[in-house]
């Protein structure tokens, strides 16, 4: 399928259907997350829509104490931080999402570890996370 409608939009609404979907360029085969409508190694718009497995290994991350409006509404607060993080899936790109493990002990959360995706249901929004597999 061409990428016309290649978007942050697009990515999101494939979410709520619980899939990763990256965009990969058919002249030098890299693949992008979020997709793109063009891509940025050889500046062509061939593109087409892939959908990426959701296992990788956790790359870097932090715990907020301080969140952010709609992670207040969904229960977060200095008492109960929550962990963003990066993660390196298998099949090359790096995506961040939120990581699920007890923030409240991140001492405890190793680079490296095996993470594998979650397709958390927020009101109308699915948001992406990744637990340790």
């Amino acid at each position: 399928m061409l990428v016309p409608e290649a978007s942050v939009k697009s990515f999101y609404n494939f979410l709520k259907e619980k899939k990763i979907m990256g965009t990969k360029c058919r002249d030098c085969n890299e693949i992008y997350l979020p997709p793109r409508p063009l891509c940025p190694k050889c500046i062509k718009s061939n593109l087409e829509w892939v959908e990426l497995e959701g296992k990788g290994k956790l790359i870097a991350f932090t715990s907020i104490a301080v969140a952010p409006t709609h992670m207040l509404n969904a229960g977060h607060s200095r008492d109960n931080p929550y962990v963003y993080g990066i993660v390196k899936l298998d099949s090359g790109p790096t995506i961040s999402g939120l990581i699920l493990v007890d923030a409240k002990n991140p001492e405890k959360i190793e680079i490296g570890t095996r993470m594998i995706a979650e397709f958390i249901k927020r009101g109308d929004r699915v948001i992406l996370g990744f637990k340790p597999s």
